[in-house]
């Protein structure tokens, strides 16, 4: 390792290098070790950043195991137009497992890309005939073009080829459910459907009834504090069942109820919470 230039490099500068970053390469060097002598791995794959991680492993078991035949493997990142890697998130990762991230949260993730990323990801992620993703990038740049059409499409996509036919419904039926807007009528049986699907939490109805809402957006931890929830208000970006609250003194009544039983709470776009209401 001390050989190498890009740790050379490091050590010599004036931030050298922390050992977390010098115990990495080591630790997942004798990993590979591990592998090869107790599962007969002998190829290790991984994105172009791990290229000396693995050849740091590669070259421990030819030291230690000579007559051992061992290769790695390395894959382009795939990254986005500001150089991050593509599939995280704020939040954290983007789960392909349904148990670690809901169809429709995995569905957003993708409504989200950016325009200049969107056809890169199209031709890269999906089955699309490449004609009509080029056909998609042509429209993009005329002013007929609907805003998120080639999103949409991707989020369809990659969504119906992870979660199937039934996952991608789901979140279509989620994101229909849950648009901000006055205009969109919630219904108590699509709700309903919806719980586990999106970010959930239960509590009792005098928990809920006659209370400040601010609380209840922080007891519920969709945000940090009450100051960051009156400022939220004050920007005009929290909604209860889609309607705009303006006033931080609002309190939750029992009329906000949709059928008794569940309050749809949003803070911004894309930060939104199903609250079911139990009788105790």
């Amino acid at each position: 390792m001390l050989a190498k230039d890009s740790v050379k490099s490091r050590l010599a500068s004036e931030g050298g290098i922390s050992f977390t970053e010098f115990s990495y390469q080591l630790l997942q060097g004798y990993d590979f070790v591990h592998l090869f002598r107790h599962h007969g791995v002998s190829v290790q794959v991984g994105g172009s950043d791990q290229w000396g991680n693995i050849t740091a492993g590669t070259d421990l078991i030819r030291r230690l195991e000579p007559a051992a035949t061992v290769s790695g493997m390395t894959f382009p990142l795939l990254l986005k137009s500001d150089g991050t890697k593509f599939g995280k998130s704020e939040q954290g990762a983007i789960w392909l497992s349904a148990g670690r991230l809901s169809p429709y949260k995995f569905y957003q993730y993708f409504l989200g890309v950016d325009d200049a990323d969107v056809i890169r990801l199209l031709r890269m992620l999906t089955f699309l005939p490449l004609s009509e993703i080029s056909e998609l990038e042509r429209e993009m740049n005329t002013t007929e073009y609907v805003v998120n059409t080639a999103q949409i499409r991707l989020a369809e996509e990659i969504t119906r080829y992870v979660h199937g036919v039934q996952g991608l419904s789901e979140a279509q039926a989620a994101t229909n459910i849950l648009k901000p807007g006055l205009e969109t009528e919630l219904d108590a049986t699509a709700l309903r459907t919806m719980v586990g699907l999106v970010p959930s939490a239960e509590l009792p109805l005098e928990e809920v009834v006659g209370q400040s809402l601010v609380q209840l957006v922080v007891k519920v931890g969709l945000q940090p504090s009450k100051g960051a929830t009156k400022r939220l208000i004050q920007g005009g970006g929290l909604r209860m069942n889609n309607n705009k609250i303006t006033d931080d003194e609002t309190t939750v009544t029992a009329n906000d109820l949709v059928d008794g039983s569940l309050l749809l709470l949003a803070c911004g776009k894309k930060n939104k919470l199903l609250l079911t209401v139990t009788d105790s």
